[in-house]
């Protein structure tokens, strides 16, 4: 088993219409052992910008950590809230820094300018390797299986309801399909003005 799927889990983010949606499964386990099942796979990290880190949780602890000192230095030295693109780059360049010797991460990004209020999302591998699609971005354990069913639900241009439906029921699906995450879900769909938090319930075995 890779180390990456030590732990379990699944996200997935989504562009709509002037909005974007990010979601994950609320599992932690070890391997097959179940632990948790309310367990944070994503974090808010400025009033539109959200990073989900799926793998190692050791590891992502440590990443959120480290991210979230250098995106408070940013801030404070600018004295602007940072783009997601920005923060995008300076995640990739914290992994690439440790490429030798890799947390075992692979972070999604989603969230909107703070200026244009465009929507963003990315995903990278291990090492910071970047992968800005214009429609959705998948991670963890059962990211075959999201592909597939984002291929066959997502639509271009969503209404932040519609979204929303689209999201949670690829993430449903996917999971249902995945024996190491599941145990509910978790889904954030940021707009210009607000920002939805809704959890729902699966299967809880």
């Amino acid at each position: 088993m890779s180390i990456l799927a030590y732990n379990g889990g699944a996200l997935v983010a989504m562009k709509g219409k002037n909005c974007v949606a990010i979601a994950a499964d609320r599992r932690f386990g070890i391997q097959s052992q179940m632990i948790s099942w309310n367990y944070d796979k994503i974090y808010q990290m400025g009033p539109h910008l959200y990073i989900g880190l799926p793998g190692l949780s050791t590891d992502s602890q440590t990443v959120l950590e480290r991210l979230r000192f250098r995106l408070s230095l940013y801030e404070l030295k600018e004295n602007k809230r940072i783009k997601p693109q920005t923060f995008a780059a300076m995640i990739s360049n914290l992994l690439y820094e440790k490429r030798f010797g890799p947390y075992f991460v692979e972070p999604i990004v989603a969230g909107l300018d703070p200026e244009t209020f465009e929507p963003y999302i990315c995903n990278m591998d291990l090492i910071g390797c970047l992968n800005v699609p214009n429609d959705f971005v998948v991670g963890g354990t059962c990211s075959d299986q999201l592909y597939g069913m984002c291929e066959t639900l997502y639509e271009p241009d969503l209404e932040p309801n519609d979204l929303f439906e689209s999201i949670s029921q690829a993430l449903m699906n996917a999971c249902d399909r995945d024996a190491i995450s599941g145990l509910g879900a978790i889904v954030h769909i940021i707009e210009k003005d607000k920002i939805t938090t809704r959890t729902i319930k699966m299967r809880m075995d």
